[in-house]
């Protein structure tokens, strides 16, 4: 028998796996009191706006990716808001900055993520608005105990909310210090905010529908998007080191609105894996697997042996390439880049030895750009990401990020991924109880880029919640937080799990690792040329093999890497199961 941290959860009523419990149990009490998956993941994201303030906020964003008991064709659901109307290469420019702030108002897009989640409930839900949200106002009036690393996040920010931001140090320096781990904590005014939508809502008539499309435009264009106008024209303190307004408006918030997408997939190896679009990043993981394909040798398939690790580091790295020269909210040829041939023509690429250079490539003949600041060589050192934030004093962070999977008795099964609008990011909008995000940190401000910096674009989100299936049928869910590690901690769980055989909990379990060999798509955006991080529970013997291949290896503490979060239906027998990462001691799944 193979120790595991954790069972897999087998079951056949209904699984739910999120990176907090309390979210997890919510929606575990949704599917109990008869509602199905979507309810539940509604009820679980905007409990996670209280419990993880720090790795995600009603203002941030959240893409999904699911399927109906009575469609198995996989949708996309797009949270994921565009850059104001405001937002200019000019404008930035004309403030004397070479890059998007990585945090303050300057660095919000349109929030996106509570009208995306409110979609999903009118389309697909069963249950009211009151219903779903009755779990969040409990937490957000009555408290819940902080997780450690949100106190630690407010510490490390102390002084920037106490010198610049003082809307922040009364949410969060209450006591005259940060929150200690297991505090009781509360919000008030985001509780305040939640009730003010359910009574929008039932102040429209007693249809579900009707009630939910009211507290939509309450959002976008009542009491929520005055709020958002108002504050969002004050000037503070960002990443920059200097204070700048932000550009949201209330026109921004009424322009917009969550949309659904066809998916980008990838049939491999028996099995059909559906991501976001190509305005996120969630194609390196399908391009990674189609270079892992092409490559035809079954040692490269294995990420705990030194041909394994290497040869999918090298392909993530050629997929991350692409991602730069080629990922945006524009036109991009996704089927070249998703294509046999184009993966050969990479594969080709991958050698004996580590490459340390950013190497995108040409499809169909076509030159690929990136960005000066990339090819000027800025880089310096930077702490390995661990699931939770990197934020200094200064307003500078690296935000993390939240995620959830439920599958019901019935086959309903969706993979999300919340994420932005962190504590840390913005002034907290008093009457509000909740700040801006900071996506458009993603965007870079030099012309004719994929990923240029353009009015009503999204930006390049990292979020990349995962959908498998097979024969047809949805068989699993799946995502991490992480950023730019979203997609190559995923690739490893799916290798083991899909191609390995290991079940979900010993697939989470085993020692992970990432290279930092590419762009970052968060401020300062620096790379880290031929850096692979492992957490230092891999085989001696594989350190030693990685690096004489020429890697830079980095040692992570041995348990230190990844969040993941699966759930599974097997299309034959209908069990349910789940699992959850044991790290950080925070996530868990839930199901019977």
């Amino acid at each position: 028998m193979t120790f595991t941290t954790r069972p897999t959860l087998r079951g056949t009523f209904g699984m739910v796996s999120s990176t907090h419990w309390l979210a997890s149990q919510s929606a575990m009490g949704v599917l109990e009191r008869g509602g199905n998956a979507f309810d539940a993941a509604v009820a679980a994201g905007f409990v996670l706006h209280v419990v993880e303030p720090h790795l995600n906020g009603p203002a941030g964003e959240v893409p999904a990716v699911l399927a109906t008991a009575a469609d198995p064709t996989p949708r996309v659901l797009c949270g994921q808001g565009p850059a104001p109307a405001g937002a200019t290469v000019a404008h930035f420019r004309s403030l004397g900055l070479d890059l998007v702030p990585g945090a303050g108002p300057l660095a919000a897009v349109v929030p996106g993520a509570v009208d995306a989640w409110l979609l999903l409930l009118r389309d697909h839900g069963t249950r009211t608005l009151a219903e779903v949200l009755e779990p969040a106002i409990g937490y957000a009036t009555a408290g819940h105990p902080l997780v450690g690393a949100a106190g630690q996040t407010v510490a490390r920010v102390r002084s920037l909310f106490t010198e610049h931001w003082p809307t922040s140090a009364r949410a969060w320096l209450r006591h005259g210090r940060p929150p200690a781990p297991g505090e009781m904590v509360t919000n008030p005014e985001y509780a305040d905010t939640l009730r003010r939508l359910v009574d929008a809502g039932r102040a429209a008539g007693p249809d579900r529908e009707t009630q939910i499309e009211a507290a939509r435009r309450a959002w976008r264009e009542g009491f929520v998007a005055e709020a958002i106008d108002a504050f969002s024209r004050l000037p503070f303190r960002d990443s920059s080191g200097r204070a700048h307004a932000g550009l949201v408006t209330g026109d921004d918030l009424a322009g917009w609105s969550a949309t659904w997408e066809e998916p980008v997939t990838l049939n491999w190896r028996g099995h059909t894996v559906a991501k976001t679009g190509f305005w996120g990043q969630g194609p390196v993981l399908l391009q990674t697997l189609a270079v892992l394909d092409a490559l035809d040798d079954p040692r490269a398939l294995d990420p705990s042996t030194v041909d394994g690790v290497h040869a999918q580091a090298e392909a993530l790295k050629l997929a991350f390439a692409d991602r730069e020269a080629w990922y945006g909210d524009t036109d991009v040829p996704g089927d070249v880049l998703l294509s046999a041939a184009y993966a050969g023509e990479r594969a080709a690429l991958v050698g004996d030895r580590a490459c340390a250079e950013l190497r995108p490539g040409s499809p169909q003949g076509a030159s690929p750009r990136l960005p000066g600041h990339l090819r000027a060589g800025r880089s310096v050192p930077q702490d390995p990401s661990t699931g939770e934030p990197t934020v200094r004093a200064d307003g500078v962070t690296r935000g993390d990020t939240c995620h959830v999977d439920v599958v019901d008795r019935w086959g309903n099964i969706i993979s999300a991924t919340p994420s932005g609008g962190w504590l840390q990011s913005s002034p907290t909008i008093p009457e509000l109880g909740f700040p801006l995000g900071s996506r458009l940190q993603m965007c870079w401000l030099e012309e004719g880029l994929a990923s240029t910096l353009r009015p009503g674009r999204r930006p390049r989100t990292t979020l990349s919640p995962t959908l498998v299936l097979r024969d047809g049928e949805p068989m699993l869910a799946c995502g991490t937080p992480g950023g730019d590690q979203q997609d190559q901690w995923q690739l490893l769980f799916l290798l083991r799990h899909l191609a390995g055989g290991q079940e979900l909990q010993q697939a989470i379990d085993a020692p992970a690792w990432h290279t930092t060999s590419l762009p970052a798509s968060f401020y300062p955006r620096e790379i880290e040329p031929g850096v692979l991080v492992v957490e230092d529970r891999l085989d001696p013997d594989v350190l030693a093999g990685l690096d004489a291949r020429g890697h830079t290896v980095r040692l992570a503490e041995p348990w230190s890497l990844g969040r993941l979060c699966a759930v599974a239906r097997d299309p034959r027998t209908g069990v349910l199961s789940a699992a959850a990462n044991p790290r950080g001691a925070q996530g868990y799944a839930c199901g019977r």
